[in-house]
C-alpha cells in the first residue's frame, strides 16, 4: 500500500502532533482555571441549567451523565494531564491502537466542556481544535508511516481556514476591498496586544500593504497546498509568516498557533531536513489492516461532511464560524467580515457610599486583558484564552450579547464573589463588597505619538453614556438596559 503512506511527511506529523497537544494543554488550562466563574454552579451561566433544557443529541458531552463542579474540574485537569503526555512523546511509545485511543481521549474531554460552554465558547477555534485534534487521533505515531489521506484531510483543513477567512473578508466590509480596514482594526480589535499600539501608529500605505499582501495569503495561496511538495511547503511557509504577523499585532487566543502548526503540516520533512541539521527519516513500517480500513472509512465520513462547508464558501451569504453537526468536524471558519472603525468598552465601576449622591466616589474594575486604564499598556495572553475579557468587548458592540450574564456578573462583584474576582486585574473592593455597581460605556482610541510622549498613556477615552444604572443587591441585576 505505497500509495496510501507518506513516509516523507514523518517530521510533519511529529511537529504537528507535538503543537496540538500543546494547544490542547493550553485548552485545558484555560477550562479548569475560568470555569467555576463562567460555567459552574455558582457561576455566571451555570452547566446544570444548560443540561436541564439542551438534550445530549444537540450537545453530546460526558456531563449529560452527571455533572458536578468536581467533576468538571477533574475532567479539565485529566485532560491537562494527558495533553502534556502527549506533548512529551507518550503515545510513540505506545503500540498504533492505544497511541489513537490516548488521542482521543483529548479530543472526548474537550468536546464534553465545549458544548456545554455556552457563549464562553462560541468562538471559532474551539471547533479547530476539535477538528484538528480529530485528525490527529487518525495519524498514527511512529510505529507506522503518516497516512496520506489524512495529510491530505489536515491540508483541507487549513484551505478552509484560510480561504474562508478570505473570502468573508472580500466578501463582506467595504474597507477589504479598498484596502483600508488596517486604519483601524489594529486599534478596535477585541483584545490589543503590546505591539497592536505601534502596529495601528504605521504609515497607511504601509496598512494598506497588510491588506494587499493578506488578500493574498488567504485567497491565492491556499489552492497551492495541493500542489507538488516544494510548492505546497514555500505556500505553508507563506502562511506561517502570515499568522506569526498576527501574533505579534493581537490576542486571538489559539487560532494563530493552530494555523501555524495545520501549515507545518503541509511542509515535506524531506525538503525540510536538507535545509536543517536533523538526522536521517526512521524507517517507518507499512499499516496494518485494520489502520487503514479506520483512515479510509474516517476519510470517507470526511468527505461527507465537508458537503456543508463547501456550500458555505461559495454561498453569496456565507457564515464565518459554524459547526454543522454537534461533533465539531466539517466546520466552516473565517473572522472580521466586517470591521469597527470605533472602540467601545463597557467600564464597571463599584462605590462604597450607602447613599448616591453627586460627589459619589466610583472605582473601577480592572480587567486582566481588555482596555481599562488608559495608561496601562496592553498585555500579550494568546494563546491563553481570557473568555470574561472577550466577551465584555462584545458587550460593548451590543448590550445584546451581554444579556445572558452581564446581570449575573454584576451580582457576583455585589457579593465580592471570589471565583469571578478570580478572573479580573483589579479588585477595588479587597476588604468589602461595594453597595453599588454600575457600568458605562467609553469611546477609546489608541493616543497619538505627541500624546503618548506627553502623558505615557496607550489610550484616551471619551464617555459615551451609561450602559447599566447603579444597582445594589436587594434587586438583582437583569440586564443592560441599552
Amino acid at each position: 500500500m505505497d500509495w496510501f503512506t507518506a513516509p516523507d511527511h514523518w517530521l510533519s506529523r511529529l511537529v504537528f502532533q507535538r503543537g496540538l497537544a500543546a494547544l490542547y494543554l493550553v485548552a485545558f488550562l484555560a477550562a479548569a482555571l475560568q470555569f467555576r466563574a463562567l460555567l459552574g454552579d455558582g457561576g455566571l451561566t451555570p452547566i446544570r441549567a444548560f443540561l436541564a433544557r439542551v438534550p445530549a443529541r444537540y450537545a453530546p458531552s460526558l456531563f449529560h451523565l452527571r455533572y458536578s463542579d468536581r467533576l468538571f474540574a477533574a475532567v479539565a485537569w485529566s485532560g491537562a494531564a494527558v495533553s502534556a503526555a502527549l506533548l512529551a512523546g507518550a503515545a510513540d511509545e505506545l503500540p498504533l491502537g492505544a497511541a489513537m485511543a490516548l488521542w482521543a481521549v483529548p479530543w472526548v474531554l474537550y468536546l464534553s466542556i465545549v458544548n456545554v460552554g455556552q457563549t464562553w465558547y462560541g468562538f471559532g477555534w474551539e471547533s479547530l481544535l476539535l477538528e484538528a485534534g480529530f485528525l490527529a487521533v487518525l495519524l498514527g505515531n511512529e510505529r507506522t508511516a503518516p497516512p496520506l489521506l489524512v495529510l491530505v484531510l489536515l491540508w483541507w483543513l487549513l484551505f478552509r481556514v484560510e480561504f474562508g477567512a478570505g473570502l468573508i473578508k472580500w466578501r463582506g466590509d467595504r474597507c477589504w476591498r479598498d484596502l483600508t480596514c488596517l486604519y483601524y482594526h489594529h486599534e478596535t480589535q477585541p483584545m490589543p496586544g503590546p505591539l497592536s499600539w505601534y502596529f495601528h501608529r504605521l504609515p497607511k500605505p504601509l496598512h494598506r500593504v497588510e491588506v494587499a499582501a493578506n488578500h493574498v495569503a488567504q485567497l491565492l495561496v491556499p489552492p497551492l497546498l495541493f500542489a507538488p511538495r516544494p510548492v505546497a511547503s514555500a505556500a505553508a511557509g507563506v502562511m506561517v509568516v502570515t499568522q506569526l504577523w498576527l501574533v505579534l499585532s493581537g490576542n486571538f487566543a489559539w487560532l494563530n498557533w493552530i494555523t501555524i502548526v495545520l501549515a507545518l503540516s503541509a511542509v515535506d520533512g524531506a525538503l525540510a531536513a536538507e535545509v536543517l541539521p536533523l538526522p536521517e527519516p526512521p524507517a517507518l513500517p507499512g499499516p496494518p489492516l485494520w489502520y487503514a480500513v479506520v483512515v479510509i472509512a474516517a476519510t470517507v465520513l470526511m468527505v461527507v461532511l465537508s458537503y456543508w462547508p463547501v456550500r458555505n464558501l461559495i454561498s453569496r451569504q456565507q457564515q464565518m464560524n459554524r459547526s454543522f453537526n454537534p461533533f465539531h468536524l466539517g466546520n466552516t471558519y473565517g473572522a472580521f467580515g466586517s470591521v469597527n472603525q470605533d472602540r467601545f468598552e463597557v467600564v464597571i465601576e463599584g462605590t462604597e457610599d450607602a447613599v448616591l449622591h453627586e460627589g459619589t466616589r466610583w472605582r473601577e474594575y480592572e480587567f486582566k486583558g481588555k482596555p481599562g486604564d488608559v495608561r496601562r499598556r496592553p498585555r500579550q495572553f494568546a494563546p491563553y484564552h481570557l473568555r470574561l475579557d472577550w466577551l465584555m468587548w462584545f458587550a460593548g458592540l451590543s448590550a445584546a450579547y451581554a444579556r445572558p450574564w452581564f446581570g449575573a456578573l454584576l451580582e457576583k462583584l455585589l457579593e465580592n464573589d471570589r471565583a469571578v474576582l478570580g478572573l479580573l486585574r483589579v479588585n477595588p473592593f479587597p476588604d468589602a463588597p461595594p453597595t453599588h455597581v454600575r457600568a458605562r460605556l467609553y469611546l477609546y482610541r489608541f493616543t497619538t505619538w505627541r500624546e503618548r510622549r506627553a502623558t505615557g498613556a496607550w489610550w484616551h477615552r471619551t464617555p459615551v453614556r451609561e450602559y447599566f444604572p447603579p444597582v445594589r443587591l436587594e434587586r438583582r441585576p437583569d440586564a443592560p438596559a441599552h
